[in-house]
């Protein structure tokens, strides 16, 4: 039974792996995948045939979808190769060269979607792609035979443009990222230059994720910069996260001990501590007052 037959050019010998990919896939389904292959000239001919005669709706489904995810890549490595420099030069042109040079593999490695899901920016790029193939699909399922480059010809511009977005959105989070760093950097000059005003900070958290920052005799370090500001509400948790890191950076001590760490709800604030101050952070999970915040006794003023 011939399922499809696939038309490529020498220049487009990469997808030889996406056709092993598909051949591995459909045997893991119990089937057999023939494949015969003819050259005219630059012009290869890959025809894919089934020993079962009567495949089933599922392995049908199946067989297609592993054409189109390597029609995608084929698509995506397209994409990369011709048109993500114009259009991160029409539509990103602030960016600096070094700047391009470190976001392009980011972008494709968002576009091929290899590596676990990292966060609901990777998650989009997910559901992005899956619409892409299943345009892919529809097109696979009305044709019997696939032309690459007639393909690549007559679709790409649409499927680019929804490569575009997943494009954005990796720019976008470069930027975020690089903003981030920046503001760590600061903070740390702050910290390098300044002399320290006391010794040791301690940061409990308790078992609902609220911070107490202390000093080594457990004075209330936030007090103070509280009185300081009193026309400022402190009353949600990142305002109370801000304020710690605002006291710390202040103060500049010479020991940051956290405990309890396992409890904090903004692993954030954890990382931009530890960058701040690097290695000046200590953990505690088994002092005393680890053991108070265990047993969910209040912690004493």
């Amino acid at each position: 039974m011939l399922l499809l037959t696939v038309v490529y050019n020498r220049s487009m010998e990469y997808i030889i792996d996406g056709i092993k990919d598909i051949k591995k896939s459909f045997e893991n389904e119990k089937n057999t995948l023939g494949i015969s292959e003819s050259i005219i000239e630059d012009t290869h001919y890959i025809k894919f045939f089934s020993s079962n005669d009567n495949l089933n709706e599922h392995n049908i489904k199946n067989f297609n979808l592993n054409v189109a995810n390597m029609l995608y890549k084929v698509v995506t490595t397209e994409f990369c190769k011709k048109e993500i420099n114009n259009f991160l030069a029409d539509t990103y042109f602030f960016l600096q060269y070094d700047e391009i040079k470190q976001v392009k593999p980011k972008i494709q490695k968002a576009l091929i979607n290899e590596g676990a899901i990292s966060g609901p920016n990777m998650v989009y790029c997910i559901n992005r792609k899956n619409k892409i193939i299943d345009k892919i699909i529809k097109c696979i399922e009305e044709n019997n035979e696939i032309n690459i480059s007639g393909f690549l010809t007559f679709r790409a511009k649409d499927l680019f443009k929804d490569l575009e977005p997943i494009v954005d959105k990796v720019v976008e989070e470069y930027m975020v990222e690089k903003e981030y760093n920046e503001f760590i950097k600061l903070l740390k000059y702050f910290v390098e230059v300044q002399d320290s005003k006391i010794d040791e900070a301690n940061i409990l958290i308790d078992r609902s994720g609220n911070y107490f920052l202390r000093d080594k005799d457990g004075n209330d370090l936030v007090e103070n910069m509280i009185m300081e500001l009193s026309d400022v509400k402190y009353d949600s948790k990142e305002s109370q996260e801000e304020l710690i890191i605002s006291t710390m950076i202040s103060s500049a001590p010479k020991k940051i001990i956290i405990h309890c760490v396992e409890h904090c709800k903004n692993k954030e604030l954890i990382e931009t501590i530890s960058k701040v101050f690097v290695g000046r952070v200590q953990y505690c999970d088994n002092c005393s007052e680890c053991e108070k915040i265990k047993s969910e006794m209040a912690i004493l003023e």
